[in-house]
C-alpha cells in the first residue's frame, strides 16, 4: 500500500475487485485484464472513488467487477458508456452457487429422480474400508480441494479465498495446506473395545427375542462371560 505503482496506460479492459489488508478489511484493486498488472489499489469500497478514478482515466470500454453494487454504482457513475460484465472467475462462482442453492432446495426430490441400483457387494473387511473407495464424501473433498487451491493459486489471501468460496476461513487454511486433497480426506477410527464386548452375543440374542428395553436387561443381570480356559 506504501510502495507506489509505476505508472499504466488506461487499458481497455479494466477488473474491479477486492484484496483483503487484514482479517475482513478489504479494499478495492484495479487490474488492466489484458496485462493482468494492478493499477491502483485503496483501502475501503467506495463507489466514489472508483468514479472519479473512471472519470480522470477515460477510455476504459469494458469493465469486469466482482458483482458489488457498490462498484456497478461506481461505473456507471464514472463511466456510464462502459459495458460491465463478469470475468471467468466470478461467472463460474455465481453459477456454482446457484446451482448448490437449488440443489438444496431440491434436495427431497432427488432420491425419487434417481432410479434404485442393484446393491454393491460387501467390502472383504467391512471395518477397514479401502483408501480407494469412491464416495460421495471423497468427491466433495476433492472438489472443494481443487476449489480452494484455484482460489489460493492467484495470490488471494485465505480471509479472501474464504469470502469468495463462502467458507469458513479454518476450512479454506486446512485444504490450502493440504499437499493433496486425499489428505483431507476424514479418517475413520478404529473402534476401540470395550467392557461390554464380551456380552455382545447375549445382548443380539435378547434384541431378536424381543426385548430391546436396556432397563430390564440391566436388572436381569448379564452373564459372566467365559473365560479362555473355562470347561
Amino acid at each position: 500500500m506504501r510502495l507506489p505503482l509505476p505508472p499504466a496506460a488506461t487499458p481497455r479492459v479494466l477488473g474491479v475487485d477486492d484484496f483483503a489488508l487484514y482479517a475482513d478489511v478489504y479494499g478495492i484493486v484495479l487490474v488492466d485484464a489484458d496485462t493482468r498488472l494492478p493499477i491502483e489499489l485503496w483501502a475501503g469500497r467506495d463507489a466514489g472513488q472508483l468514479a472519479a478514478w473512471l472519470r480522470t482515466h477515460p477510455g476504459v470500454e469494458v469493465v469486469c467487477p466482482d458483482g458489488s453494487l457498490v462498484y456497478r454504482q461506481g461505473i456507471t457513475d464514472g463511466a456510464p458508456d462502459a459495458v460491465q460484465i463478469s470475468d471467468r472467475f466470478h461467472l463460474w462462482q455465481g453459477l456454482s452457487k446457484r446451482i448448490g442453492d437449488i440443489a438444496a432446495a431440491h434436495r427431497g426430490c432427488l432420491h425419487a429422480a434417481v432410479p434404485e441400483s442393484e446393491p454393491a457387494p460387501p467390502p472383504a473387511n467391512p471395518a477397514e474400508p479401502s483408501d480407494q473407495t469412491d464416495t460421495p464424501a471423497r468427491r466433495h473433498t476433492k472438489r472443494l480441494f481443487e476449489a480452494v487451491h484455484a482460489v489460493t493459486g492467484t495470490g488471494l489471501s485465505l480471509s479472501a479465498a474464504a469470502r469468495e468460496l463462502g467458507l469458513n476461513r479454518r476450512t479454506v487454511g486446512k485444504y490450502a495446506r493440504a499437499a493433496t486433497w486425499q489428505d483431507c480426506v476424514r479418517r475413520t477410527r478404529p473402534r476401540r473395545p470395550t467392557s461390554l464386548d464380551p456380552y455382545l452375543d447375549y445382548l443380539r440374542q435378547q434384541r431378536e427375542e424381543g426385548e430391546h428395553t436396556a432397563t430390564v436387561l440391566h436388572q436381569e443381570g448379564l452373564p459372566r462371560p467365559q473365560a479362555a480356559g473355562d470347561q
